[in-house]
């Protein structure tokens, strides 16, 4: 069963969603996104059910009131406060991309409220060179172009053989794509120029399970490198890479969530060395 709820703060409201029935307590940050993702929350439950005898699981969106400049911070702040809202503290997080970035932030600064982290395709420091593909999709968008706004993004994402065969549905998404929808991905996207809190890394103390993939064509497999050389040794950094299914592995690869399952069980940290999971996407 999937729970649709708002939770409210004294100064903004967010939509999350809530499903499984486990003892602990997991929150998914999903990445930047083209519309809200609760649109397909039934899919979200359906591909994260492996982990529902474990875990009870919250998905948030970005809080509903955006204001015209939103950080990376103020999202994992407004985050924070919402999981503090609910009172459903502490917490596993899995964080992709975007949601990464958010998932540390909260990890370094509220370190009670995260037990375990979990990382996929995410970066603590963006480069001029990344943030410039990120300004071509903004172009798209302030230019109302959704299908190649659309298309962009998801040749971004995925490796060759999967865009081709979403295609055609990621033009079915352009043409459900409002003006609304391009507003909120400029100021969700607008926030990614300037991120850089490598350095304040070193203070997460919870276990970090690190899902990176050697083909991202949007962070690169450095991003992935530089957070577990960045981790504070002991701290229980567990890092994998894939190779074959970019930088949406978090959607593609058929054991991602075996792997976080794993993860969230290990009741010890483990320290093993970085590898590489070649797969067929």
């Amino acid at each position: 069963m999937i729970n649709l709820q708002t939770v409210q703060t004294d100064t903004f409201t967010m939509d999350y969603c809530q499903f499984g029935h486990g003892a602990q307590t997991l929150v998914i940050l999903p990445g930047l996104s083209l519309q809200k993702v609760l649109g397909t929350a039934e899919a979200i439950a359906q591909a994260y059910r492996l982990l529902t005898d474990e875990c009870t699981i919250y998905v948030f969106e970005r809080r509903n009131e955006l204001p015209a400049v939103y950080s990376v911070h103020e999202m994992a702040e407004d985050t924070a406060r919402a999981i503090q809202a609910l009172g459903i503290g502490p917490v596993s997080i899995f964080g992709a991309s975007q949601g990464g970035m958010m998932a540390m932030d909260i990890a370094i600064h509220h370190p009670a409220l995260v037990s375990r982290l979990i990382l996929g395709s995410t970066s603590a420091r963006l480069t001029d060179a990344q943030c410039d593909q990120f300004e071509s999709w903004r172009r798209l968008a302030r230019a109302g172009s959704t299908e190649a706004l659309c298309l962009a993004f998801g040749e971004a994402i995925y490796p060759a053989g999967v865009f081709a065969r979403v295609k055609e549905p990621l033009r079915a998404l352009a043409r459900s794509v409002t003006e609304k929808d391009l507003q909120r991905f400029l100021i969700l996207s607008g926030s990614l120029r300037g991120v850089d809190f490598l350095c304040d890394v070193n203070s997460i103390a919870c276990p970090v399970l690190i899902l990176g993939s050697r083909d991202d064509r949007v962070l690169g497999v450095d991003a992935s490198l530089e957070i577990a050389q960045a981790l504070p040794e002991g701290a229980g950094c567990e890092l994998y890479l894939y190779d074959g299914y970019g930088h949406a592995a978090y959607d593609l690869a058929p054991d991602y969530k075996a792997r976080m399952l794993r993860f969230l069980q290990t009741r010890e940290p483990v320290f093993p060395a970085p590898r590489t999971g070649k797969h067929s996407p």
